[in-house]
């Protein structure tokens, strides 16, 4: 039997169920795989076509590149296409890697820098060639970093194309962890009469204005027992009721940014006719609310905001001082819990906590 028939011809059954089992079946093939990437070859489609499937019984945000890195090494880079909340489990994996001859393991798509990078995609190019941005200020929110990406074929047609072109360039040449976590809010346009910024000048400027960020806000709180909770009624945006608990004091708070990353919770329930769940499935609710909070330790850096309960989910805010141990906390929590089925949760970048923003009444 050849090697590709042998390596690829073959369904295997597999059970990975944690970082070991994955990388004790990894290192099973590894003499095989690490032939097939050192051809370097369009084979290398066909290695992520045996290895993406293992990495998606640990977690569907798992994906993978792999090619040549030298003429003895060869490089496997796991990605979670961006979920940042997917970010530590990627790290993690990579640190639980054997040492294998002449393997290289990445967690996160590397930085490669802007001047040698152009990709192709749906009939355009993407370069520092022809990509450059500004900043867009807003004196509301003046530590906010919201950037407008101008490239020179966009369009109103086009704009979903060169959206997606942009984003996977920036990944590749930024780098998917700064890419994710640098910038705060991206745009895509034309230039419009702004003064526009080299591209290559892009990491420069991120990093003095994280930089800044830093320096000025470290601010610290911890939720109090005397915090003023609001109870707050109205309708969602399909018309059904919206019940919400939002500490209305800590909303007022001047330090907001120094806890930057909103940790949102989503409990699905069988609801009534409104949207609102029975007594019985109420008090279940605030039962699993409970255990998540007494498990996160406010010392660390995680704020209470409150919830919100409409549609048949129950909603569940936190703000945090940084992403990695909150998702380690939530998820190990979450895969305790006997109803995990029907929770899921999201982390994102949200400095002056926009999210809460529909529950505090216009004045």
């Amino acid at each position: 039997m050849s090697l590709l028939s042998k390596l690829f011809g073959i369904k295997e059954k597999t059970d990975i169920h944690d970082n070991a089992s994955f990388w004790k079946w990894f290192a099973r093939h590894d003499r095989e795989f690490y032939r097939v990437l050192e051809k370097g070859t369009e084979i290398d489609s066909r290695f992520m076509d045996k290895v993406i499937p293992q990495l998606h019984q640990l977690n569907e945000q798992f994906y993978s590149l792999a090619g040549k890195y030298d003429d003895h090494t060869v490089e496997m880079v796991i990605s979670a296409e961006g979920d940042i909340k997917s970010f530590v489990f990627v790290e993690d994996l990579v640190a639980a890697a054997p040492a294998l001859p002449g393997w290289k393991f990445t967690a996160l798509k590397p930085g490669l820098g802007f001047p040698d990078i152009e990709i192709g995609m749906n009939g355009y190019t993407f370069s520092s060639r022809n990509i450059s941005f500004y900043s867009n200020e807003n004196p509301e929110y003046p530590d906010e970093i919201d950037i407008t990406f101008v490239h020179t074929d966009y369009n109103e047609e086009n704009q979903k194309e060169i959206g997606n072109g942009i984003m996977i360039f920036l990944e590749n040449a930024l780098g998917e962890l700064a890419t994710a976590t640098l910038i705060d809010a991206i745009q895509f346009g034309g230039p419009e009469g702004q003064t526009l910024i080299p591209l290559e000048k892009l990491e420069d400027f991120l990093r003095w204005r994280e930089k800044e960020f830093v320096e000025k806000y470290k601010g610290t709180r911890s939720n109090k027992d005397g915090d003023l909770y609001s109870v707050v009624e109205g309708m969602n945006n399909y018309n059904m009721p919206l019940i919400a608990c939002i500490n209305s004091e800590l909303l007022e708070w001047d330090a907001k940014p120094s806890h930057p990353w909103m940790l949102v919770i989503e409990h699905e329930f069988d609801a009534d006719d409104n949207g609102m769940p029975s007594a019985d499935m109420h008090e279940a609710l605030g039962d699993f609310e409970d255990g998540l909070l007494a498990g996160l330790h406010e010392k660390e850096g995680h704020l209470y905001l409150g919830r919100s309960t409409e549609g048949g989910s129950r909603f569940i805010f936190i703000a945090c001082r940084e992403f990695r141990e909150i998702s380690r906390q939530t998820a190990a929590y979450i895969e305790r819990y006997p109803a995990k089925q029907d929770v899921s949760y999201r982390i994102f970048k949200d400095k002056y906590w926009m999210t809460m923003e529909k529950f505090i009444p216009a004045p």
